[in-house]
């Protein structure tokens, strides 16, 4: 058959292969140890200095072990530093088990709710056959970070502590998808009745994904006392509050007032434009997600002066990408791969999007940033991969890597130009739910 392999062809790959000394040392090297290892731009080690003249972290970083949940940490993270300051804590952590708890119940409404709205369509259907796919994943994006804080505030760790599953999602996450598609089912069913007996049906199933939360995650608290002594030593008692108090007194920043600012550029995602993803989101009746696409300069300068005012900025990136967890270096360049395999990687960001090469994968928080004259050089990046990867869970990152892998900040709205402030109000292009702007939730 035309296409095929043919013995020829084969006998000049090897002979292809057996015939270059560069790639037979490439091949023992790589044997023995890890690619990376091998393709390392040592000079870019060398150089990569660590200080920067703006840093903003002095407490240790946070672990979201074997799970997804890293939009939850790097928000609360972001919002801890305030609590930190208010209470007069060296360290402190609001519970991540606790948000988690509220996403996924909340996330499990919105995925029925969406069951429920494409009942009518084929479950070959695109947009069906997507959602049944990605159901009950643990990540997320900053405006759902945002409806999950409103709704249902926030506790400190100690009050809804980490447990097995929390750190460990996968099994827990696996009942729920099965529940959950088995809930499709139901609903769908149901809808040939109407929306009220589907919505019962979902009522049905929801009481199950409470329970089966509950046995994972533990119970979460309608209200808790709380008391604690600071770092000087002066003991506080705010007496019982709920959730939503507690949050409402310790969050400092006006987190509704943030937007997200992302660098898409695609040709079907203008600049200047809003846009959302269809079916991402997690609480019904919340704000959808929607993104502004502007200039990467634009995301950079307004990062470098969130920094400089002294607040951390939250974000979201391709985190797989040149990055070694031995030397705490993020650089576009880090490896030579090129040199490896002596072959040309000629995507550009654009491309790399486009044909399934990056997307956001991972959110974490900016605490720092080197500025030399008007030339941003580094950034200081809080992981929340714990203190044993990079520097004590802290990584630097070079501007180069910025450019390439980084597509997302949350900015406070009046940090952006007024025309753009504006944009805010047009109505958002809607791309498909499959589309990598929504990767970070999945």
């Amino acid at each position: 058959m035309n296409g095929t392999l043919s013995a020829g062809e084969l006998e000049l790959l090897r002979k292809d292969f057996s015939a270059s000394p560069a790639y037979r040392l490439a091949q023992n090297a790589v044997t023995q140890v890890a690619v990376d290892d091998v393709a390392i731009n040592r000079e870019i080690i060398n150089n990569t200095d660590h200080s920067l003249s703006t840093l903003l972290d002095d407490w240790k970083v946070t672990n979201q072990e074997h799970s997804g949940r890293c939009w939850l940490f790097a928000g609360l993270n972001l919002l801890r530093v305030g609590a930190m300051r208010t209470m007069g804590l060296k360290d402190f952590e609001f519970s991540q088990n606790y948000a988690m708890f509220w996403d996924k119940l909340e996330r499990a409404n919105y995925f029925l709710e969406a069951a429920i709205e494409t009942a009518g369509r084929s479950l070959d259907d695109r947009t069906v056959a997507y959602l049944l796919d990605s159901v009950a994943n643990d990540g997320g994006q900053w405006n759902m970070f945002v409806a999950i804080v409103n709704k249902h505030g926030l506790v400190p760790k100690a009050v809804m502590p980490e447990t097995h599953s929390s750190a460990n999602t996968a099994r827990m996450n696996s009942v729920l998808r099965n529940l959950l598609r088995q809930g499709t089912k139901s609903v769908r069913e149901a809808s040939a009745r109407g929306v009220d007996a589907a919505r019962a049906e979902k009522a049905d199933i929801l009481r199950v994904v409470y329970r089966v939360l509950s046995i994972h995650l533990g119970t979460p608290p309608d209200r808790f006392d709380w008391q604690w002594t600071d770092k000087d030593r002066e003991f506080h008692r705010d007496g019982v509050v709920t959730p939503r108090e507690f949050a409402a007194k310790y969050v400092d920043l006006p987190i509704d007032d943030y937007v997200c600012l992302v660098h898409d550029p695609r040709s079907s995602s203008p600049a200047g434009r809003t846009f959302t993803v269809e079916y991402l989101g997690n609480v019904v009746g919340a704000s959808p997600v929607t993104y502004l696409n502007v200039d990467m300069s634009m995301i950079k300068d307004i990062a470098s002066r969130t920094l400089q005012q002294g607040e951390p900025v939250w974000f979201g990136c391709d985190v797989g990408k040149m990055m070694s967890n031995d030397y705490a270096v993020w650089d576009a360049n880090l490896y030579d791969l090129s040199s490896v395999y002596d072959t040309a990687f000629t995507l550009n960001k654009a491309d790399r999007l486009v044909y399934h090469e990056t997307q956001m994968t991972h959110a974490m928080l900016f605490t720092g940033v080197d500025v030399l004259g008007s030339v941003t050089r580094r950034w200081r990046v809080e992981n929340s991969w714990g203190a044993d990867k990079g520097r004590d869970g802290f990584y630097t990152m070079n501007d180069s890597w910025f450019d390439e892998y980084v597509f997302e900040i949350a900015a406070r709205r009046d940090s952006l130009p007024e025309a753009l402030q504006q944009a805010f109000g047009t109505e958002p292009v809607v791309l498909p739910a499959w589309d990598p702007m929504g990767a970070l939730a999945r």
